[in-house]
């Protein structure tokens, strides 16, 4: 068994822990980035980008059969090669991440592959093809281990070919039909994905779409999906799943049998913290994150960053902690981390953009809350776009200071118009300030003059 003295240990190479470890290679510090699977995480390899990708191609797909209301005719015909050729090629290198460790080591760093574990303080063991490897990290220990998808304990699943977001983003086709199995954002994003490129969709909804966004967002993402032949059983539980060798059945509580091709499984995901060892370090092992400070130090010597953290499972969390925990590693404490303005996308048709709190989060902390909506579909710009304009704003205040807290853009670009209104959220831009500004005309931000008139 080897043992080594580095100056850092970061386990897990996800977006955050490979900008954190090359930040402190950078700086000059012997650092060793471990990972058991692939430098750069789910984010490039499983989710962000190749999702996205399909998403671009569902899309071109939708605004090719609204040409008949818009500019003539056309006729088209889904084709998932050149989507799954894209994701092979462009994006993920056939699921190598070469690159990503070269860059890694570029940088100064040194890359070991395995499954790293804390042993002791300042210890981490690694557990690698060619055996055991131990290191103590003289000044830090980083966690980063990301998530994994969370599969329920459902009677007959195990054992059956059903899909998580990885399987269904290397598909090379498109199943005839398909049921999805939760209604977060994965979810609803490969829905719509796979619908219209002509799979026959159902989901099963435990409560309602979307459940951590505003129900005026999520019923109008509902009434959009209904449209395009999507069937969500809102209020659904399943109860047992079966595969006869081509088909799956998922038996409900109450309900007829669903019966597709494919499942697809998207009940949120998961972090193994006993599997890190975190015990070694006074930690609880059978937590759901790890709490951290805001400097993301989480025990004397070891910061965490990512999902484990509770702060949200985003890429961008990620690499804002990343900044933060290098920095204080390196000596400046200077940027504290805050958390009152986390923005979010989901990449439905229309997209579902929301920073700060719901109205609901917002009444639950005791604000004095007031409301504005309007309908963006019914503004100049959506009324000029036409086909496949749905969308929203809604603004959350807390009345008392004259600040929004929380605000959600729905639409066609849902997620760039969801910029103005971070800025706002974050700066705390006092509302009568945001109300004498000048919006564009005729776009999609302009809507948010009219939801501002709607607080009153």
């Amino acid at each position: 068994m080897s043992i080594e003295t580095v100056d850092a240990v970061v386990v897990g190479m996800g977006p955050g822990g490979e900008d954190v470890a090359t930040r402190l290679a950078t700086a000059g510090l012997a650092v060793v980035g471990v990972e058991g699977r692939l430098v750069g995480g789910e984010c490039p390899y499983y989710a962000c980008v190749p999702t996205k990708m399909m998403v671009r191609a569902a899309g071109a797909l939708a605004e090719g059969r609204r040409i008949g209301a818009l500019a003539g005719s056309a006729q088209v015909r889904p084709d998932w090669r050149p989507v799954a050729e894209r994701i092979r090629d462009e994006a993920t290198d056939n699921w190598d991440d070469t690159a990503a460790v070269e860059r890694f080591e570029k940088a100064g760093g040194r890359f070991v592959r395995g499954w790293g574990r804390i042993t002791a303080p300042g210890e981490v063991t690694v557990t690698t093809a060619d055996g055991p490897r131990v290191f103590h990290a003289k000044r830090a220990i980083v966690l980063n281990p990301g998530t994994a998808p969370a599969i329920p304990s459902l009677e007959g699943l195990a054992g059956t070919p059903y899909w998580t977001n990885r399987e269904a983003v290397t598909t090379t086709t498109v199943p005839e039909s398909l049921i999805v199995l939760g209604g977060g954002p994965v979810g609803m994003e490969f829905a719509q994905i796979f619908a219209r490129f002509g799979a026959d969709v159902a989901m099963i909804v435990p409560h309602r779409v979307l459940p951590r966004e505003e129900p005026e967002a999520a019923d109008l993402i509902a009434e959009v999906f209904a449209r395009e032949g999507i069937t969500i059983h809102t209020g659904a539980e399943a109860t047992r799943v079966e595969h006869d060798g081509g088909h799956f059945t998922v038996r409900l509580r109450d309900g007829e049998p669903l019966r597709a091709e494919q499942l697809l499984v998207s009940t949120g995901r998961r972090t193994d913290l006993a599997a890190l060892g975190v015990g070694a370090i006074g930690l609880d092992e059978s937590a759901r994150g790890i709490e951290v400070d805001d400097h993301l130090r989480a025990a004397d010597g070891v910061w965490a960053i990512g999902d484990i953290t509770g702060h949200g499972a985003f890429t961008h969390m990620s690499m804002y902690q990343a900044r933060i925990a290098a920095n204080d590693i390196l000596g400046d404490t200077s940027e504290s981390a805050r958390y009152h303005a986390v923005p979010r996308v989901t990449f439905t048709d229309p997209e579902v953009g929301a920073v700060g709190l719901t109205e609901s989060q917002a009444r639950d902390a005791g604000l004095h809350v007031r409301t504005g909506t309007t309908d963006a579909a019914a503004s100049t710009r959506g009324w000029i776009h036409k086909a496949g304009n749905e969308g929203l704003i809604k603004l959350v205040e807390d009345a008392d200071r004259g600040v929004l807290v929380g605000a959600t853009s729905v639409g066609p670009v849902g997620g760039e118009v969801l910029s103005a209104l971070s800025v706002a959220v974050h700066a705390e831009v006092p509302t009568r300030t945001l109300r004498r500004m000048i919006y564009a005309y005729p776009t999609f931000h302009r809507a948010i003059e009219a939801a501002l008139n709607d607080l009153g």
